[in-house]
């Protein structure tokens, strides 16, 4: 999909059979990273609500591959029509202009920040498959332009990851980095 069209998603092959789907943690995990959730990221709305398409029966993996997908439900690509023969700094315009002879100037396209849903989505249906042997994933923000977190992963506590909008788990540095983004932007 792309980010402008009727929905983003993503075949996941090599599931394994068996693997009981928990949909509140692909929610919850789609949830983090949806748009329109604080000041410091895009305003755009999307509800990242998810349907699994294939691959699954009675809440299971069948082994076959999984079709995720998640419906677009903001798009406005007449929103971009002012920038259409511009390129603009930091997205794929140019490298899809040289590649396809063509670019999408409708917000991004396949490069789109939207597209990342698919790669959230996939992503927890892995930790979902990593956690059955014992295995979790934490991830958080330890550097934002040049203020940085130099605390040592084991030396935080990262149940506060979530407490804030840069999701650093110091609170300290956390406003740091929140006030420096507000300045940029």
């Amino acid at each position: 999909g792309e980010s402008h069209g009727r929905a983003i998603g993503a075949i996941i092959d090599g599931c394994p059979a068996g693997l009981k789907i928990d949909s509140d943690h692909i929610q919850k995990d789609l949830n983090r990273r949806k748009p329109g959730q604080s000041s410091i990221v895009t305003q755009r709305k999307e509800p990242d609500e998810f349907e699994i398409l294939s691959g699954i029966m009675n809440g299971v993996t069948t082994g076959t591959p999984l079709c995720i997908v998640v419906w677009n439900t903001n798009q406005k690509s007449k929103d971009y029509s002012h920038i259409k023969d511009l390129w603009r700094p930091s997205h794929a315009d140019y490298t899809y202009e040289k590649k396809y002879g063509n670019r999408d100037y409708r917000g991004g396209g396949r490069s789109s920040a939207r597209e990342t849903v698919a790669r959230v989505a996939s992503g927890a249906i892995a930790k979902q498959i990593l956690s059955e042997v014992g295995i979790s994933i934490n991830a958080y923000v330890s550097q934002v332009g040049t203020i940085e977190l130099t605390k040592r992963y084991d030396e935080v506590d990262l149940s506060l990851t979530e407490t804030n909008d840069v999701r650093c788990p110091d609170s300290h540095i956390a406003e740091q980095m929140t006030n420096l983004i507000k300045k940029i932007k």
